[in-house]
């Protein structure tokens, strides 16, 4: 099992720690329902070391992105990021990442942790046809295991990293990215993040990953900043509606029946994988939907439960599903028949073989 530069804090902070995506990884410190409130109301921080980076360099790099992602490349400018998707040739998804730009020739992707292996495969393939090299100093380059990365998330998470740069950065805009020094350190100092409640994530060498830490801990005490596990990762990600790979996307699920449509662009000459699957289900219509679930009724929705109409029939199943923290109340999302699919509609979620009132409702939660 694999640890991160960080993994020893974790452990002396007394982090329950868990196999997540071949790392150990902590799941929580203080409890899930604790650490969700500290990032919604103060700031919190994450290791997210065990995710992917891969560089996509040279005179193709931007083909080769047109090809194997849904969204337009072409859009970005230097210091931009973009959410996206890559289609896998047969209408699913082979994984959901973020591309960043760093020049015109230079793209960095980041990657699910569980899918590192299988988007290298699939880049290094499709890179291939168009003459691209995999490997150290080549256009394709699978740095993962060099790289550490803390998501600092929460309403105060950028006056506590802005005390770690020399530089103004507590007014980037949503979705960009600076080059710069973060505590002394080379890093990429990115405004994205998958709690909703604002803050940034900081990439930056292994070898440096101590001193950032520290620096980050320095500072971050005077604002109440708390260690954050996997566990409230996840519920605050599912309370502002974002997709969890794995489990509400995967590779039998296309970007447009998970609400992913604004991510594939139909740009002229940008002939991505399954492009024509794609534009044929918009304008048809997908037969599924995934939609966003509030029990009406006390209960919590949980992975695989069925999702049925009013008079009982099964009309989809539950994707993920919690008892949300903020709004005391159950929450999920799941795939269901597209004429059910409609906010406001009335339909319930089979829990331990009974059926407990729910509704469609639009996201995000909160």
């Amino acid at each position: 099992m694999k640890t991160t530069v960080f993994t020893k804090y974790h452990i002396a902070a007394g982090a329950r720690m868990a196999e997540f995506a071949g790392y150990n990884m902590p799941i929580e410190f203080t409890g899930i329902n604790d650490e969700h409130m500290a990032v919604r109301g103060k700031a919190g921080v994450f290791d997210v070391s065990h995710m992917g980076e891969i560089w996509v360099k040279g005179p193709r790099a931007l083909d080769l992105l047109q090809r194997i992602t849904t969204n337009d490349v072409a859009k970005l400018y230097d210091g931009k990021v973009q959410y996206s998707c890559m289609p896998n040739g047969r209408g699913g998804i082979v994984d959901d990442i973020l591309v960043y730009r760093i020049d015109e020739r230079t793209y960095m992707l980041c990657v699910n942790a569980a899918n590192i292996g299988k988007d290298w495969a699939h880049i290094c393939a499709e890179g291939a046809k168009m003459g691209m090299e995999a490997g150290p100093g080549k256009e394709l380059y699978n740095a993962s295991d060099e790289i550490c990365q803390l998501a600092v998330q929460g309403p105060l998470a950028m006056k506590i990293v802005q005390r770690m740069c020399d530089e103004p950065v507590e007014e980037m805009e949503y979705y960009t990215f600076r080059k710069m020094r973060v505590a002394g350190c080379d890093a990429i100092l990115s405004i994205t993040g998958y709690t909703g409640a604002g803050g940034c994530e900081i990439y930056a060498a292994n070898e440096d990953g101590d001193r950032l830490w520290e620096a980050l801990w320095k500072v971050g005490g005077e604002y109440g900043l708390q260690n954050i596990g996997l566990g409230a990762r996840d519920t605050l990600r599912l309370e502002k509606g974002f997709c969890l790979y794995g489990n509400d996307i995967d590779d039998t699920t296309s970007p447009i029946e998970a609400g992913l449509g604004w991510i594939t662009k139909f740009a002229e000459g940008k002939e991505f994988i399954d492009r024509a699957l794609m534009e044929r289900q918009k304008a048809e219509g997908p037969v599924r939907r995934l939609v966003g679930l509030k029990m009406v009724e006390r209960g919590i929705p949980r992975h695989g439960y069925p999702i049925a109409a009013p008079d009982g029939t099964e009309i989809g199943r539950v994707t993920s599903g919690t008892m949300s923290p903020c709004l005391k109340q159950g929450v999920a999302l799941g795939y269901v028949q597209t004429a059910y699919a409609k906010p406001g509609t009335q339909i319930a979620v089979m829990i331990r073989e009974k059926c407990v009132k729910a509704e469609v409702v639009k996201l995000p939660f909160v």
